[in-house]
């Protein structure tokens, strides 16, 4: 197991706070340090985690800050702007010009993008003027007159 000092540390805590995996974790550890590390010493800085259930108040302190950061704020991210999907999937389509299926997908995709299919937005109609939009339904059952069914004497 690696020594890691605070800097090490803090930088695996603030790698899992943003849902990196252990495994994506000790990646960056070994790209930003050349110091190799194991799942289980990068889970035990992951309070959600058993192993992390003696992180130090401090690490624990910084894991909830970046985590609710990182999830209040989800522009931050790049593909949770519908320009840059978009673009993704532009570029996606031109890459796989020759395959139909694939290029068909994506345009079906692009639309619905486009379309806010993937957006929480409502749109209401208040056309109704002031009157319920759900008006209840009133069914009128009529038999029909059908001749030679009624026995009365001609």
């Amino acid at each position: 197991m690696a020594t890691l000092n605070k800097k090490q540390k803090l930088f695996i805590v603030q790698s899992l706070a943003v849902f990196n995996t252990p495994q994506e974790t000790v990646q960056l550890v070994k790209e930003e340090y050349n110091i190799d590390v194991t799942r289980q010493q990068v889970e035990s800085y992951d309070p959600t985690k058993r192993a992390g259930k003696d992180l130090s108040a401090e690490f624990k302190k910084e894991f909830e800050l970046i985590r609710k950061d990182f999830l209040d704020k989800p522009l931050n991210i790049p593909t949770a702007n519908k320009a840059v999907r978009l673009k993704i999937l532009n570029d996606l389509v031109y890459k796989n010009h020759r395959n139909q299926r694939v290029v068909r997908g994506l345009l079906e995709q692009i639309a619905k993008e486009m379309g806010g299919l993937y957006t929480n937005k409502q749109e209401v109609d208040h056309t109704s003027k002031g009157e319920s939009i759900n008006k209840p339904t009133t069914i009128e059952l009529v038999a029909p007159n059908v001749k030679g069914t009624d026995r009365t004497a001609t």
